[in-house]
């Protein structure tokens, strides 16, 4: 006899940018397995398929979107990445005005219409009003997808989830799922989570992360590295403003340090946003230079420049996270979700190598036994 289905995993999205957008139409393009499964790790999570996430809230603060189906939010401007399906079907859910806070940096003000927000005079809701939101729509998850330097709204939206019983993903580099506070709070709510900041399919990270390891396995001594990263998104342009970067920085390097067979000196380390270049759009290019020695302490040196359309490369994954937040839930667990953050996630509450992230990931999928910190 057949499993039943399960029901549908109800997703509340904080954040209707291209990041959104690319999840979405990768719900509509993966729908009932009608296209090819090309760049899904995981057809089926837990008895989940893509197919059984429906979105039943969002917020933004754009007037472009605001009022809107989410299907016809997610191309409205300054949305720019890919359009891989374009006949994404309305999902009969508005995106609501969100609680702005920090969530829109001073400069955004000051940029072409098409390139920044346009913020809506709508008013904003108070935390009772996005809590009662949350359960009236039976969300079950919420993925938060706010501009990087959002502490203020991301935990705001943090602590809507804690007090409507809502499974939290955090995908940017605010510090929630890894920091010992807020993770005690989950705990402690029965809640799980999975964060923090969002490590893409084949992104800049992944492959630093890699080739780090690949030199402490190979013996060669990493003396110095750099990780450059342009962009023209408005994810580049918000980060334009360097005192938004503090935590995506820590977020990075940490990724990379975390593998390192040494922890390299500050001054050997650079990771990080670099610039913004508008024609750019969603794609995003990253240049890499590593220097070593081999045997002998003869020097060597890589380097390799990566160019991927930034906000797809992080929706499979999404996918997968949402999916393992619901799995979590489905079987009690609270708190950190320590092998889908270790392998989904940039800064993870306990850092582990890709490969043992991996093998942890896997076990979890295929076992209901209880994830618990030690």
């Amino acid at each position: 006899m057949l499993a039943p289905a399960p029901q549908p995993i109800n997703l509340a999205i904080v954040g209707v940018g291209n990041c959104a957008s690319s999840l979405v139409q990768g719900l509509a393009h993966y729908a009932d397995g009608r296209n090819d499964l090309t760049g899904l790790r995981h057809w089926e999570i837990g008895g989940y398929r893509p197919t059984d996430i429906r979105v039943a809230a969002a917020w933004d603060i754009d007037s472009r979107k605001v009022g809107r189906d989410v299907a016809e939010a997610i191309f409205a401007m300054p949305n720019c990445t890919a359009t891989f399906c374009a006949d994404v079907p309305l999902s009969g859910v508005k995106v609501e005005m969100g609680r702005i806070l920090d969530g829109v940096a001073d400069h955004m003000a000051d940029q072409p219409a098409d390139r920044t927000f346009m913020v809506s005079g709508a008013g904003q809701p108070d935390h009772d009003e996005v809590v009662a939101r949350l359960r009236a729509a039976a969300v079950d998850v919420l993925i938060n997808y706010l501009p990087v330097g959002s502490r203020e709204a991301t935990e705001f939206y943090a602590e809507c989830a804690l007090a409507a019983g809502v499974a939290f993903v955090n995908a940017i580099p605010v510090f929630i799922a890894s920091d010992p506070a807020w993770a005690a709070r989950f705990m402690e709510a029965g809640i799980p989570i999975i964060g923090d900041d969002i490590k893409a399919q084949m992104g800049a990270t992944i492959v630093h992360r890699v080739l780090t390891d690949l030199f402490a396995k190979r013996g060669v001594k990493l003396d110095r590295t750099y990780q450059l990263n342009t962009g023209g998104n408005t994810d580049f342009l918000n980060m334009s403003n360097r005192s938004r970067l503090t935590s995506k920085k820590i977020s990075k390097t940490e990724a990379v340090q975390s593998v390192a067979e040494q922890r390299l000196e500050d001054e050997n380390i650079h990771i990080g946003p670099s610039d913004y270049v508008a024609w750019q759009n969603d794609n995003k290019v990253c240049f890499l230079r590593m220097e070593g020695q081999l045997f002998g302490g003869v020097p060597m040196n890589l380097e390799l420049r990566l160019s991927v359309e930034d906000s797809p490369n992080s929706a499979g994954v999404a996918i997968d996270m949402i999916r393992c937040a619901k799995l979590a839930s489905d079987r009690g667990l609270a708190g950190p979700v320590d092998p889908a953050a270790a392998f989904f996630c940039k800064h993870p509450p306990r850092q582990m190598t890709d490969d043992v992230a991996h093998a942890a990931l896997e076990a979890f999928l295929t076992s209901a036994a209880i994830n618990r910190p030690a």
